[in-house]
């Protein structure tokens, strides 16, 4: 008895927030794209944040239950349904045995979290349930989500099992949900804050001018390693020798065509391009929710306002944990 796959749609992985201390032998963090949905995604069945759950992509992906359970669905608004029926997001659901959950176009961001109370039942690697797909490790299998899988779910927190019983005995589902905005926004056209890079004085001013001035197209050739962006071209002041170095999620680079590139999620642990900027960690979540074709403008802040804003992001965060704790005593 569990959660079976109809239909596995675009791209569909078990993700936590991924494996840290292992980047030195090579092995990358990786973890959910947008991390603070998941986080939420799991404070709202009772799971610890960094529980592992399930990253939908775009559409198409069709869970059938084959038992009753505890979930929320948070992230990116890919219209979920259950037996056809819309169901609401960024809330506690009760599903019952033999639904239908069904992702259909995404009308907003584009990937929706859905963790079960307890949380996804497969062994951890290198102390992380997330799916590396290019190394085939972690997750289902080491591998994206297939038409016939089926996974259970581990035993639910003493806060699940309670927030689980109020439900069945309820007749409708709760009414009231997590006020998102907060925490990630799904436009078309963002601005995305960074701090400067390490080659960053490599530019010169109007190569710098027109960075900040002028929009950038996340093009159809991104994935969940990077975001390869199109728009007016950057060059360095004079080409120069690079060593690779270490790099992380929101690494701006500018390879020779002087087009940049976000590194994401399951970025490379080196790389060897000139880092014109860092998109600041409070903005990686809206960033990991944007399209192919949508539009990025960069804004330069200060290190002490990036900081300032993932304090503000955390404390939110942590304020939301305590309520939902207070709303089940």
């Amino acid at each position: 008895m569990g959660i079976k796959v109809l239909q596995p749609g675009m791209l569909a992985t078990i993700q936590d927030l991924g494996r840290y201390g292992l980047q030195k032998f090579g092995v990358i963090v990786g973890g959910a794209m947008d991390s603070i949905s998941l986080r939420i995604a799991n404070l709202l069945v009772g799971n610890s944040e960094g529980e592992g759950a399930l990253e939908v992509t775009l559409f198409g992906t069709t869970l059938l239950f084959e038992s009753d359970e505890l979930i929320a669905i948070t992230g990116g608004n890919l219209q979920p349904t259950i037996d056809g029926i819309q169901v609401p997001m960024w809330r506690p659901l009760l599903i019952r045995k033999g639904s239908v959950l069904k992702f259909n176009a995404a009308i907003s961001g584009c990937r929706a979290y859905v963790s079960f109370g307890g949380g996804i039942q497969v062994p951890k690697v290198m102390s992380s349930k997330s799916t590396y797909l290019r190394a085939g490790i972690g997750g289902f299998q080491g591998r994206k989500l297939q038409k016939s899988d089926v996974f259970e779910c581990e035993k639910r927190t003493e806060l699940g099992e309670d927030l689980f019983n109020q439900l069945k005995k309820e007749t409708t589902n709760l009414s009231w949900s997590v006020y998102y905005p907060s925490f990630v926004t799904f436009k078309k056209t963002q601005t995305i804050r960074i701090i400067r890079g390490s080659e960053y004085q490599h530019f010169d001013e109007e190569n710098l001018k027109k960075f900040f001035s002028t929009p950038y197209t996340i093009s159809t050739h991104s994935d969940r390693m990077g975001y390869r962006l199109n728009g007016e071209a950057i060059q360095l002041k004079e080409p120069f020798e690079l060593l690779s170095e270490g790099v992380t999620f929101g690494t701006i680079q500018m390879p020779s065509n002087g087009q940049p590139i976000i590194l994401m999620a399951d970025r490379q642990t080196t790389g060897g391009y000139p880092k014109i900027g860092q998109v600041i960690s409070a903005d990686l979540p809206t960033l990991a929710q944007m399209q192919a074709n949508d539009r990025v403008y960069f804004k330069e802040v200060t290190l002490e306002e990036a900081q300032c804003a993932l304090i503000h992001q955390e404390k939110n965060l942590n304020e939301l944990s305590f309520g939902l704790r207070l709303k089940r005593l």
